[in-house]
């Protein structure tokens, strides 16, 4: 018995010892000048989440913030021994309702925050493949990445240019066959794309709401587009009444687009927009 108590107080000196020290520790590491300027300017560096905005069956994306994780910042610069605004280091804040919690809900435009739009482009069945390589010219010289969206009998004809559209980072999204996404081949021209793209989610389009496909688009986790800006056959003029900030924008392939096409990326870009891939504009 009295080795028992010996060593029960052994272990609880030990246990003290352990403790003593780490608050010791703790109070200098505390009262160190690289940590005292490290929380002096943790919340001047930080950043609130933007968040989304929810419109009845619609969602325009927030955007993430970032706040300063104290003790990896203290690590990094104490091995250096000095204080560096730089070398902060940053946990990601992400919005409370995120994209990945909301693929049955439509996404009707970007967050205006960022001061961009995107174009989409829609290649039907019967698009010309000389016109989608002139649409692609056009992006090559003004340096712009676009959003194509592929009709699933177009898909199937014109794998080269396909796989080009992936090769030069525009953005793949999906039309399915017909536009009707409860066709049984839309999901292996989804698995396609995904793989074509390495991403795990990819686009649905629909220029108004439909319930059955944005639940077959949303099991398969793609996200619905409905464009802010749906334009037939006059771009330039279109574009110029109505764009903004956050804008989704699609248009049909014909001679009057394609020709307005490089006016119309010019006339966006002297606004002081940056035309760029779904996937850039709605990053949270």
């Amino acid at each position: 018995m009295k080795n028992f108590f010996n060593i029960l107080g052994t272990l609880t000196l030990v246990t003290f010892g352990i403790l003593y020290t780490n608050a010791t520790v703790d109070k200098l590491k505390n009262e160190d000048d690289i940590m005292v300027q490290i929380k002096a300017v943790s919340s001047h560096y930080s950043e609130k989440p933007e968040e989304a905005v929810l419109i009845e069956n619609g969602i325009i994306p927030g955007i993430s913030g970032r706040e300063v994780n104290i003790d990896e910042s203290y690590n990094k610069m104490k091995r250096l021994g000095y204080f560096n605004k730089e070398l902060l280091v940053y946990d990601k804040k992400n919005p409370k309702n995120t994209l990945k919690n909301n693929y049955d809900k439509y996404i009707i435009k970007g967050n205006s925050i960022k001061q961009s739009i995107s174009l989409i482009i829609l290649i039907q069945k019967n698009t010309k493949p000389e016109d989608l390589k002139k649409i692609k010219d056009i992006a090559t010289l003004k340096n712009i990445k676009l959003n194509f969206f592929i009709d699933g009998y177009w898909f199937e004809e014109n794998n080269d240019i396909i796989n080009s559209i992936v090769m030069d980072k525009h953005e793949l999204g999906n039309l399915s066959y017909d536009g009707n996404y409860q066709d049984s081949s839309f999901i292996w021209m989804d698995t396609i794309i995904k793989k074509l793209t390495d991403k795990k989610y990819s686009f649905c389009y629909k220029e108004k709401e439909n319930k059955l496909h944005l639940e077959t688009c949303s099991l398969y986790k793609n996200y619905t587009i409905i464009p802010s800006i749906i334009i037939d056959n006059n771009l330039y003029n279109d574009v110029k009444n109505q764009i903004s900030s956050g804008d989704i924008v699609s248009l049909k392939v014909t001679d009057k687009n394609i020709n307005e096409l490089p006016s119309t990326i010019t006339y966006i870009e002297s606004k002081g927009l940056k035309i760029v891939t779904l996937s850039e504009l709605l990053k949270e």
